[in-house]
Protein backbone atom coordinates (compact mmCIF):
# COMPACT_ATOMS: atom_id res chain seq x y z
CA UNK A 1 0.00 0.00 0.00
CA UNK A 2 2.93 2.65 1.19
CA UNK A 3 3.67 2.06 -2.52
CA UNK A 4 1.49 3.86 -4.16
CA UNK A 5 1.22 7.21 -2.03
CA UNK A 6 3.29 7.56 1.62
CA UNK A 7 0.39 9.74 2.82
CA UNK A 8 -2.47 7.45 2.36
CA UNK A 9 -3.80 5.95 5.70
CA UNK A 10 -6.46 3.93 4.80
CA UNK A 11 -5.72 0.28 4.59
CA UNK A 12 -8.35 -1.21 3.16
CA UNK A 13 -12.10 -0.44 1.76
CA UNK A 14 -15.40 -1.64 2.15
CA UNK A 15 -17.49 -1.96 -0.96
CA UNK A 16 -21.21 -1.23 0.45
CA UNK A 17 -23.20 -1.91 -2.91
CA UNK A 18 -26.12 -4.16 -2.73
CA UNK A 19 -25.27 -4.01 1.32
CA UNK A 20 -28.62 -2.33 2.10
CA UNK A 21 -30.86 -5.04 0.05
CA UNK A 22 -30.59 -7.19 3.25
CA UNK A 23 -31.74 -10.86 3.03
CA UNK A 24 -32.41 -9.85 -0.85
CA UNK A 25 -28.23 -10.49 -1.36
CA UNK A 26 -28.99 -14.08 -1.20
CA UNK A 27 -31.73 -14.21 -3.88
CA UNK A 28 -28.77 -11.98 -5.81
CA UNK A 29 -25.83 -14.43 -5.10
CA UNK A 30 -27.77 -17.35 -6.92
CA UNK A 31 -29.08 -15.02 -9.57
CA UNK A 32 -25.33 -13.52 -10.10
CA UNK A 33 -23.91 -17.03 -9.61
CA UNK A 34 -26.32 -18.41 -12.40
CA UNK A 35 -25.51 -15.48 -14.94
CA UNK A 36 -22.08 -15.92 -14.07
CA UNK A 37 -22.16 -19.76 -14.87
CA UNK A 38 -24.28 -19.06 -18.00
CA UNK A 39 -21.12 -16.23 -19.54
CA UNK A 40 -18.10 -18.87 -18.52
CA UNK A 41 -20.51 -21.62 -20.74
CA UNK A 42 -21.32 -19.41 -23.29
CA UNK A 43 -18.17 -17.80 -24.01
CA UNK A 44 -16.19 -21.30 -23.93
CA UNK A 45 -18.60 -22.71 -25.96
CA UNK A 46 -18.09 -20.26 -28.65
CA UNK A 47 -14.46 -20.11 -28.26
CA UNK A 48 -14.58 -24.42 -28.40
CA UNK A 49 -16.68 -23.91 -32.00
CA UNK A 50 -14.58 -21.48 -33.44
CA UNK A 51 -11.03 -23.85 -32.49
CA UNK A 52 -12.52 -27.03 -33.70
CA UNK A 53 -14.44 -25.88 -36.81
CA UNK A 54 -12.42 -25.33 -39.89
CA UNK A 55 -15.38 -23.04 -41.68
CA UNK A 56 -15.04 -20.50 -39.35
CA UNK A 57 -11.02 -19.81 -39.10
CA UNK A 58 -10.98 -16.95 -40.88
CA UNK A 59 -10.09 -12.95 -39.47
CA UNK A 60 -13.75 -12.29 -38.47
CA UNK A 61 -14.06 -15.27 -35.72
CA UNK A 62 -10.75 -15.18 -34.57
CA UNK A 63 -11.28 -12.03 -33.26
CA UNK A 64 -14.80 -13.42 -31.37
CA UNK A 65 -12.67 -16.02 -30.09
CA UNK A 66 -10.33 -13.35 -28.42
CA UNK A 67 -13.06 -11.05 -27.46
CA UNK A 68 -14.79 -14.14 -25.91
CA UNK A 69 -11.67 -14.88 -23.95
CA UNK A 70 -11.09 -11.35 -22.80
CA UNK A 71 -14.83 -11.30 -21.98
CA UNK A 72 -14.31 -14.20 -19.56
CA UNK A 73 -11.21 -12.59 -17.61
CA UNK A 74 -12.74 -9.61 -17.79
CA UNK A 75 -16.38 -11.07 -15.56
CA UNK A 76 -13.48 -13.23 -13.80
CA UNK A 77 -11.62 -9.85 -12.76
CA UNK A 78 -15.65 -8.70 -10.92
CA UNK A 79 -18.42 -11.46 -10.05
CA UNK A 80 -16.31 -14.18 -8.14
CA UNK A 81 -15.71 -11.28 -5.74
CA UNK A 82 -18.90 -9.82 -5.87
CA UNK A 83 -20.42 -13.11 -4.60
CA UNK A 84 -18.18 -14.22 -2.23
CA UNK A 85 -19.18 -10.02 -0.75
CA UNK A 86 -22.58 -11.02 -1.48
CA UNK A 87 -22.54 -14.30 1.73
CA UNK A 88 -20.21 -12.70 3.70
CA UNK A 89 -21.03 -9.94 6.20
CA UNK A 90 -17.76 -7.96 6.22
CA UNK A 91 -17.47 -6.47 2.76
CA UNK A 92 -13.47 -5.55 3.00
CA UNK A 93 -10.94 -5.08 0.14
CA UNK A 94 -7.34 -4.08 0.65
CA UNK A 95 -6.15 -1.16 -0.35
CA UNK A 96 -3.92 -3.29 -2.87
CA UNK A 97 -6.51 -5.89 -4.05
CA UNK A 98 -8.84 -2.51 -4.82
CA UNK A 99 -5.83 -1.21 -7.10
CA UNK A 100 -5.27 -4.53 -8.64
CA UNK A 101 -8.86 -5.42 -9.20
CA UNK A 102 -9.36 -1.39 -10.70
CA UNK A 103 -6.06 -2.00 -13.08
CA UNK A 104 -7.49 -5.67 -15.05
CA UNK A 105 -11.17 -4.61 -14.64
CA UNK A 106 -10.16 -1.42 -16.81
CA UNK A 107 -7.30 -3.28 -18.87
CA UNK A 108 -9.87 -5.88 -20.11
CA UNK A 109 -12.75 -3.51 -20.57
CA UNK A 110 -10.20 -1.03 -22.85
CA UNK A 111 -9.23 -4.39 -24.49
CA UNK A 112 -12.88 -5.39 -25.38
CA UNK A 113 -13.79 -1.88 -26.74
CA UNK A 114 -10.92 -1.81 -29.08
CA UNK A 115 -11.20 -5.41 -29.82
CA UNK A 116 -15.21 -4.44 -31.25
CA UNK A 117 -13.67 -1.44 -33.03
CA UNK A 118 -11.65 -3.83 -34.92
CA UNK A 119 -14.46 -6.31 -35.20
CA UNK A 120 -15.63 -3.21 -37.08
CA UNK A 121 -12.67 -2.34 -39.35
CA UNK A 122 -12.78 -6.57 -40.21
CA UNK A 123 -16.35 -6.19 -41.29
CA UNK A 124 -15.92 -2.80 -43.49
CA UNK A 125 -13.03 -4.99 -45.46
CA UNK A 126 -15.23 -8.17 -45.65
CA UNK A 127 -17.82 -6.14 -47.62
CA UNK A 128 -16.52 -3.09 -49.20
CA UNK A 129 -13.45 -5.17 -50.47
CA UNK A 130 -14.68 -8.90 -51.02
CA UNK A 131 -12.04 -9.07 -53.48
CA UNK A 132 -8.79 -8.11 -51.60
CA UNK A 133 -10.01 -8.96 -48.36
CA UNK A 134 -7.84 -11.91 -47.82
CA UNK A 135 -5.37 -9.27 -48.70
CA UNK A 136 -6.08 -6.99 -46.30
CA UNK A 137 -6.92 -8.82 -43.17
CA UNK A 138 -4.11 -11.06 -43.13
CA UNK A 139 -2.75 -12.89 -40.42
CA UNK A 140 0.57 -10.55 -40.14
CA UNK A 141 -2.26 -7.49 -39.51
CA UNK A 142 -4.65 -9.32 -37.42
CA UNK A 143 -2.13 -10.15 -34.89
CA UNK A 144 -0.77 -6.88 -34.96
CA UNK A 145 -4.26 -4.98 -34.37
CA UNK A 146 -5.23 -8.05 -31.19
CA UNK A 147 -1.71 -7.00 -29.72
CA UNK A 148 -1.82 -3.01 -30.07
CA UNK A 149 -5.38 -2.94 -28.47
CA UNK A 150 -3.92 -5.31 -25.63
CA UNK A 151 -0.73 -3.34 -25.13
CA UNK A 152 -2.48 -0.26 -25.75
CA UNK A 153 -5.60 -0.82 -22.86
CA UNK A 154 -3.36 -2.35 -19.89
CA UNK A 155 -1.23 0.92 -20.59
CA UNK A 156 -3.97 3.18 -19.99
CA UNK A 157 -4.96 0.62 -17.76
CA UNK A 158 -2.14 1.35 -15.66
CA UNK A 159 -1.65 5.39 -16.60
CA UNK A 160 -5.37 5.39 -14.84
CA UNK A 161 -4.60 3.17 -12.09
CA UNK A 162 -1.73 5.05 -10.84
CA UNK A 163 -3.01 8.66 -11.57
CA UNK A 164 -6.31 7.03 -8.88
CA UNK A 165 -3.63 5.27 -6.36
CA UNK A 166 -1.74 7.98 -5.78
CA UNK A 167 -3.82 9.91 -4.32
CA UNK A 168 -3.90 10.22 -0.71
CA UNK A 169 -6.68 8.38 1.09
CA UNK A 170 -7.00 9.49 4.69
CA UNK A 171 -10.64 9.31 5.98
CA UNK A 172 -14.06 7.50 4.45
CA UNK A 173 -13.07 4.06 3.16
CA UNK A 174 -16.23 3.08 2.29
CA UNK A 175 -16.78 2.56 -1.42
CA UNK A 176 -20.51 3.01 -3.24
CA UNK A 177 -20.24 0.18 -5.61
CA UNK A 178 -19.62 -3.31 -5.55
CA UNK A 179 -16.01 -3.09 -6.88
CA UNK A 180 -13.38 -1.00 -7.16
CA UNK A 181 -14.50 1.49 -10.16
CA UNK A 182 -13.07 4.51 -10.75
CA UNK A 183 -15.40 7.39 -9.57
CA UNK A 184 -16.40 6.13 -6.68
CA UNK A 185 -12.89 5.29 -5.23
CA UNK A 186 -11.81 9.12 -6.31
CA UNK A 187 -14.38 10.02 -4.27
CA UNK A 188 -12.80 9.04 -1.24
CA UNK A 189 -9.34 10.78 -1.91
CA UNK A 190 -9.19 13.53 0.83
CA UNK A 191 -7.34 16.29 -1.36
CA UNK A 192 -8.78 18.03 -4.67
CA UNK A 193 -9.13 15.51 -7.42
CA UNK A 194 -10.34 18.02 -10.76
CA UNK A 195 -6.57 17.95 -12.44
CA UNK A 196 -6.79 14.07 -12.40
CA UNK A 197 -10.15 14.08 -13.11
CA UNK A 198 -10.10 15.71 -16.11
CA UNK A 199 -7.09 13.66 -17.06
CA UNK A 200 -9.18 10.46 -16.51
CA UNK A 201 -12.01 12.02 -18.09
CA UNK A 202 -9.81 12.51 -21.14
CA UNK A 203 -8.88 9.04 -21.29
CA UNK A 204 -12.12 7.85 -21.34
CA UNK A 205 -12.73 9.77 -24.08
CA UNK A 206 -9.95 8.15 -26.26
CA UNK A 207 -11.52 4.57 -25.09
CA UNK A 208 -14.78 4.92 -25.68
CA UNK A 209 -15.47 7.70 -27.97
CA UNK A 210 -12.59 7.17 -31.04
CA UNK A 211 -13.52 3.60 -31.69
CA UNK A 212 -16.84 4.03 -31.48
CA UNK A 213 -16.33 6.94 -34.09
CA UNK A 214 -14.25 4.63 -36.06
CA UNK A 215 -17.21 2.06 -35.88
CA UNK A 216 -19.56 4.68 -37.35
CA UNK A 217 -17.27 5.71 -39.99
CA UNK A 218 -16.88 2.01 -41.29
CA UNK A 219 -20.55 1.01 -41.12
CA UNK A 220 -20.88 4.56 -43.13
CA UNK A 221 -19.02 3.04 -45.96
CA UNK A 222 -20.93 -0.78 -45.61
CA UNK A 223 -24.53 0.67 -45.64
CA UNK A 224 -23.39 2.96 -48.67
CA UNK A 225 -21.44 -0.70 -50.24
CA UNK A 226 -24.63 -2.50 -49.38
CA UNK A 227 -27.32 0.14 -51.03
CA UNK A 228 -25.33 -0.79 -54.50
CA UNK A 229 -25.77 -4.41 -54.31
CA UNK A 230 -28.63 -5.03 -56.98
CA UNK A 231 -30.28 -8.32 -55.13
CA UNK A 232 -32.27 -8.11 -51.99
CA UNK A 233 -31.09 -11.24 -50.72
CA UNK A 234 -27.79 -9.88 -51.07
CA UNK A 235 -28.68 -6.85 -49.10
CA UNK A 236 -30.23 -8.87 -46.49
CA UNK A 237 -26.89 -10.99 -46.28
CA UNK A 238 -24.88 -8.60 -45.80
CA UNK A 239 -27.25 -6.51 -43.20
CA UNK A 240 -27.08 -9.35 -41.18
CA UNK A 241 -23.62 -10.16 -41.26
CA UNK A 242 -23.47 -6.41 -38.91
CA UNK A 243 -26.41 -7.01 -36.99
CA UNK A 244 -24.87 -8.82 -34.51
CA UNK A 245 -21.63 -6.66 -34.25
CA UNK A 246 -23.78 -2.97 -34.44
CA UNK A 247 -26.02 -4.62 -31.28
CA UNK A 248 -22.84 -5.30 -29.36
CA UNK A 249 -21.68 -2.12 -30.07
CA UNK A 250 -24.66 0.26 -28.92
CA UNK A 251 -25.55 -1.75 -26.24
CA UNK A 252 -21.55 -1.91 -24.94
CA UNK A 253 -20.46 1.60 -25.72
CA UNK A 254 -24.11 3.11 -24.66
CA UNK A 255 -23.14 1.42 -21.02
CA UNK A 256 -19.67 2.76 -21.09
CA UNK A 257 -20.57 6.09 -22.33
CA UNK A 258 -23.04 7.01 -19.65
CA UNK A 259 -20.70 5.74 -16.53
CA UNK A 260 -17.55 7.32 -18.07
CA UNK A 261 -17.96 10.20 -20.28
CA UNK A 262 -18.68 12.72 -17.18
CA UNK A 263 -16.06 14.74 -15.81
CA UNK A 264 -17.09 14.58 -12.37
CA UNK A 265 -16.49 11.81 -9.93
CA UNK A 266 -18.97 13.36 -7.64
CA UNK A 267 -21.63 12.04 -10.43
CA UNK A 268 -21.45 8.61 -9.28
CA UNK A 269 -25.01 7.38 -8.06
CA UNK A 270 -26.66 4.44 -6.54
CA UNK A 271 -28.15 4.08 -10.21
CA UNK A 272 -24.50 3.87 -11.09
CA UNK A 273 -24.89 0.54 -9.75
CA UNK A 274 -27.73 -0.50 -11.91
CA UNK A 275 -25.97 0.65 -15.24
CA UNK A 276 -22.42 -0.99 -13.92
CA UNK A 277 -24.27 -4.44 -13.81
CA UNK A 278 -25.11 -4.24 -17.14
CA UNK A 279 -21.47 -3.87 -18.60
CA UNK A 280 -20.06 -5.91 -16.28
CA UNK A 281 -22.94 -8.94 -16.07
CA UNK A 282 -25.01 -8.78 -19.07
CA UNK A 283 -22.89 -7.33 -21.62
CA UNK A 284 -20.27 -10.17 -21.41
CA UNK A 285 -23.45 -12.62 -21.69
CA UNK A 286 -25.07 -10.54 -24.67
CA UNK A 287 -21.86 -11.17 -26.70
CA UNK A 288 -21.99 -15.06 -27.21
CA UNK A 289 -25.82 -14.93 -27.22
CA UNK A 290 -25.76 -12.48 -29.96
CA UNK A 291 -23.08 -13.33 -32.18
CA UNK A 292 -24.16 -17.30 -31.80
CA UNK A 293 -28.21 -16.75 -31.99
CA UNK A 294 -28.33 -14.30 -34.76
CA UNK A 295 -25.05 -15.91 -36.94
CA UNK A 296 -25.98 -19.00 -39.39
CA UNK A 297 -22.05 -19.83 -40.00
CA UNK A 298 -22.21 -20.72 -35.87
CA UNK A 299 -24.97 -22.16 -35.75
CA UNK A 300 -24.10 -24.90 -38.35
CA UNK A 301 -20.39 -25.10 -36.56
CA UNK A 302 -22.29 -25.53 -33.44
CA UNK A 303 -24.15 -28.23 -34.49
CA UNK A 304 -21.09 -30.19 -36.32
CA UNK A 305 -19.63 -29.79 -33.15
CA UNK A 306 -21.98 -31.42 -30.56
CA UNK A 307 -23.14 -33.95 -33.83
CA UNK A 308 -19.89 -35.37 -33.58
CA UNK A 309 -19.31 -37.04 -30.67
CA UNK A 310 -22.84 -37.91 -30.58
CA UNK A 311 -22.09 -39.87 -33.97
CA UNK A 312 -18.79 -41.49 -32.89
CA UNK A 313 -20.72 -42.98 -30.22
CA UNK A 314 -23.63 -44.35 -32.18
CA UNK A 315 -21.05 -45.97 -34.21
Amino acid sequence: MQSFNRTTVVTQFILVGFSSLGELQLLLFVIFLLLYLTILMANVTIMTVIRFSHTLHTPMYAFLFILSFSESCYTFVIIPQLLAHLLSATKTISFVACATQLFFFLGFACTNCFLIAVMGYDRYAAICHPLRYTLIMNKRLGLGLVSLSGLTSFLIALVATNLICDMPFCGPNKVNHYFCDMAPVIKLACTDTHVKELALFSLSILVIMVPFLLILISYGFIVNTILKIPSAEGKRKAFATCASHLTVVFVHYGCASVIYLRPKSKSASDKDQLVAVTYTVLTPLLNPLVYSLRNQEVKTALKRVIGRPIATKMS
